[in-house]
């Protein structure tokens, strides 16, 4: 029902563009079997565009977006709870299909919320204090509005002598009855609502998000000007109704398919694949997955029917199938095809089912069987081995939904264990997944050792398991628990050249320490270390990396992300480094950070980010993430997230609030101190082409700068931003051009016609750090002006300038309270005193008064006294 609707609402605020066509409904595992259900292809919750799930703390039922690129780009995914697709929380965010297309507009255009919590009022042009909302033509009232004890208060909103605006109480109640038609970006719960601001409506004056993310374009003009509204037309006939797919998930069912052709035999390729295949059988596919084993080099063969694991005994089976030689040719769409063979064996179709596809070779006839994977419902991983591994197959893994892993040669960057590791179901409930908490490896020397610490925080410990690898010789082991007990002996498998160590029960929360000494020259070690949720009911902390995009050609910069979550909290303060692993395996560094400038979007979102330029070929790339939480700096942000429905707090029905129940509130500031912990994630590969042999020019200009801010002192304007870098987040640039106007849109479009401010003594500091600059504004040529707006451009040695900054402003008035007639007398409401400040105010200004009319009637007195005695002279 809430679907339907919605595609009928998105219909008309589309003017007749979109509507939902087919809507998948992804049922849970555990849920009883009927008919109706058909089996997914490659349908995941990982890939949902909505999940319905638990609040993200109890009580919260706000739908919101999780979005973290940039405006006009797609993001995540809408989250809703249960009780609000039951339709339990209409009062409080209006029709259920309405905020459904709010959050739609989030997700597949990139727009942003026209209300904003941190910046609920500001100082508008007409001189008056005005909620932030788009467009002004919604009507209500400000208040204050408490309620304690079952008794409510309702009292004017009072100014704040700081900020010169409406206090932090107060808020926006709008009228229930309106005639408006605009937006679903500001509250959707509003009967009459039914369009998106357009250029013409739309509010550039408010602190929305939409305006600061946007360059303060409304959220029709970003949406028209995407990909999907320039391949559309505007239908004449009204839309079908959606159709829906009613899909159960089973099962998992996996067949690897392995390279056993010559070129395998080479840098140590064969074993290092039989290693990273065991860790993936003994630890990372569920109890209940089937799975079965393809070799292939010019032809394939199948070397294991799909076997249900339910224990050891079916995991040891698999464990005996792995190949053993290196020769032959590759043919890749043979090893496909065979292991569709097998999953058909036990399935009349392959529909959801997964082929894990390791290859190191390129295949000229790889493409010819691309049509037939695409329709097959099978999903596709690759994992690419070595620099020569085929192209072709990349175009199976995205058309298939499945993932695309690349390993070097280099064996103590882990790639292909770490490859394998992320193979879990993205069908499986999180606690029931393996997280990997260390991955890393060092080439040695003989007696060297590799030395390092692991911590077991309380949101795992259970089914942990260490992981050792070497190429030459065994070398020595030392595992210590926090208490410093040396842990038993670890299983050597000598022939794969791999030992390893279970954990029984849940591990000793706190620093585990690992000692592993080489015992030949040029040895390379790697450990690995992962572990499962403690407690099914406490979700563990999760930690997910990405680029921005599988593709790159130079000079296009790509963007690192990191999320860390617990549930879908936020976790922040983390320490968080990514490695970028080159074709030929040179690795670029980076911190990853969650400051809202550069590349990261949103300050304090749990995502971290950074700019990627440091191309040093073509080719694969691969992304790993190393998370490290400190215990007195990492906290859980408990409050709301961003991007969400608007709250309505209460309807005004004949000048009455009708309120609705108050929203579960946290306070701003409210973070929950975690412990420690480590996490490593894999990123997937990425492709970049056009990068040129030699040093590469500087093509790169400073980021935008994306979060300055603007507050007057008197005659003086005081402004703050985060440092851009030289070639954008990196580095130092070398000046700010900063300018101002009376007009936002002239300041926007004509910024090289504005005001410039002298900035001589401003020396740029290292890219993300904070900056400060104050200056006199001196005389504006507009007249009239009620505002003055500020934004900079930064310029590098090469004399590349960035984009025009947001734009800050500042009143050039003390703005006006909006009383009505009937607010003389107040409910000033409960105060602790018994007496309320504006009371006390009045009693304090009518106290001066009567003083003063005193002190004048006796100064008159006084002076008729003495005129009386003198005489007049002069005047």
């Amino acid at each position: 029902d809430m679907v339907t609707a919605a595609s009928t609402y998105l219909f008309e605020a589309t003017e007749k563009r979109f509507y939902f066509k087919n809507v998948s409904i992804l049922i849970p595992e555990s849920w009883k079997n009927i008919t109706q259900y058909k089996r997914p292809k490659q349908e995941s919750y990982k890939h949902a565009d909505v999940i319905v799930a638990p609040p993200t703390v109890p009580g919260r039922d706000e739908p919101y977006t999780k979005q973290f690129t940039e405006c006009g780009e797609k993001a995540e995914y809408i989250h809703f709870t249960p009780d609000f697709v039951l339709g339990k929380k209409q009062n409080e965010f209006g029709p259920s299909g309405k905020a459904l297309v709010h959050e739609w507009a989030h997700l597949r255009w990139g727009v942003f919320d026209e209300y904003n919590d941190d910046e609920p009022f500001y100082s508008a042009k007409s001189k008056k204090i005005e909620a932030t909302r788009c467009s002004t033509g919604i009507t209500g009232i400000n208040r204050v509005h408490k309620c304690q004890g079952g008794s409510c208060a309702t009292r004017p909103c009072r100014t704040d002598a700081n900020t010169k605006l409406y206090e932090k109480d107060c808020q926006f109640f709008p009228d229930k009855y309106q005639i408006e038609k605009t937006s679903i970006m500001f509250m959707q719960g509003i009967d009459s609502v039914a369009e998106f601001c357009n250029e013409k409506n739309h509010n550039r004056e408010a602190p929305s998000l939409q305006n600061k993310k946007c360059d303060s374009r409304s959220t029709w003009e970003v949406i028209s000007s995407s990909e999907d509204f320039n391949i559309t037309e505007v239908m004449v006939a009204p839309p079908p109704a959606p159709v829906f797919s009613l899909l159960k998930i089973s099962e998992r069912i996996v067949c690897l398919v392995l390279d056993k052709s010559g070129s395998m035999s080479s840098s140590n390729r064969l074993n290092r694949m039989n290693q990273a295949a065991k860790y993936f059988l003994m630890q990372i596919v569920e109890n209940g997955s089937w799975v079965g084993m393809v070799h292939f080099d010019g032809t394939a063969s199948i070397r294991s029917d799909l076997i249900q694991i339910t224990g050891s005994n079916e995991r040891d089976k698999l464990l005996g199938s792995l190949p053993t030689t290196a020769n032959g040719g590759t043919s890749i769409c043979s090893g496909i095809q065979t292991a569709f063979e097998v999953v058909r064996k036990l399935y009349s179709h392959t529909d959801g089912s997964e082929i894990v596809l390791l290859t190191d070779g390129e295949d000229n006839t790889a493409g010819a069987c691309v049509n037939e994977v695409k329709q097959s419902g099978a999903i596709i991983h690759f994992i690419a081995l070595g620099p020569s591994a085929d192209k072709a197959v990349i175009e199976m893994s995205t058309a298939t939904g499945g993932v695309h892993f690349y390993a070097t040669d280099e064996a103590e960057n882990n790639g292909l264990i770490d490859a394998f590791g992320a193979l879990a179901s993205g069908n499986t409930d999180i606690s029931q997944q393996s997280l990997q908490l260390e991955s890393k490896g060092l080439k040695l020397n003989s007696n060297e050792w590799l030395n390092g610490t692991v911590i077991i925080d309380s949101t795992v410990g259970k089914d942990t398991f260490f992981l050792v690898t070497w190429v030459q010789q065994r070398p020595d082991i030392s595992l210590l628990d926090p208490n410093g007990t040396l842990m038993g002996s670890f299983t050597v498998d000598a022939v794969s050249k791999m030992a390893h160590l279970s954990i029984p029960g849940t591990a000793k929360v706190g620093v585990w320490t690992y000692s592993l000494q080489a015992k030949a020259d040029a040895e390379t070690l790697t450990i690995t270390v992962n572990s499962q949720a403690s407690n099914s009911a406490v979700p563990p902390i999760t930690v997910n990396a990405k680029m921005n995009k599988d593709t790159s050609s130079f000079p296009s910069p790509m963007i690192v992300y990191a999320e860390i979550l617990q549930g879908y909290i936020p976790i922040l303060g983390a320490g968080v480094t990514a490695f970028i692993e080159s074709n030929t395996g040179k690795r670029e560094v980076l911190e990853l950070l969650d400051n809202g400038a550069g590349a990261d979007s949103i300050k304090n979102d749990g995502v971290y980010s950074r700019y990627f330029t440091a191309y040093s070929e073509n080719g694969r790339y691969s992304l790993k993430v190393r998370a490290l939480g400190g215990a007195s700096a990492v906290t859980r942000n408990l409050r709301h997230p961003l991007n969400r429905a608007a709250y309505i707090p209460g309807w005004v029905v004949n000048g009455e609030i009708e309120e609705n129940p108050p929203r579960p509130e946290i306070d701003e500031n409210t973070q929950t101190n975690l412990e420690s912990f480590t996490r490593t994630a894999i990123g997937g590969a990425f492709v970049v082409s056009n990068v040129p042999n030699g040093p590469l020019p500087d093509l790169y200009p400073p980021s935008q700068i994306t979060d300055l801010e603007a507050t007057s002192d008197e005659d003086e304007i005081r402004i703050t931003w985060t440092a851009p870098g030289d070639d954008f987040d990196v580095g130092t640039v070398e000046q700010y051009i900063i300018r101002i106007s009376g007009s936002l849109l002239d300041l926007r479009d004509n910024f090289d016609d504005a005001l410039q401010i002298n900035t001589s003594a401003l020396l740029p500091s290292e890219a993300n750090t904070k900056e400060s600059f104050a200056f006199k504004p001196g005389n504006l040529s507009e007249e009239n002006a009620t505002h003055i707006f500020i934004a900079i451009r930064s310029v590098d040695k090469s004399n590349l300038t960035s984009k025009v900054s947001n734009i800050a402003q500042v009143a050039l008035f003390t703005p006006e309270a909006d009383y009505t007639p009937d607010d003389s007398h107040p409910d000033p409401g409960p105060a602790k005193s018994g007496v309320s400040i504006s009371t006390l105010v009045l009693i304090v200004v009518g106290s001066v008064v009567i003083v003063s009319l005193i002190l004048s009637v006796t100064i008159c007195i006084l002076n008729k006294n003495r005129n009386t005695r003198r005489p007049r002279t002069g005047f």
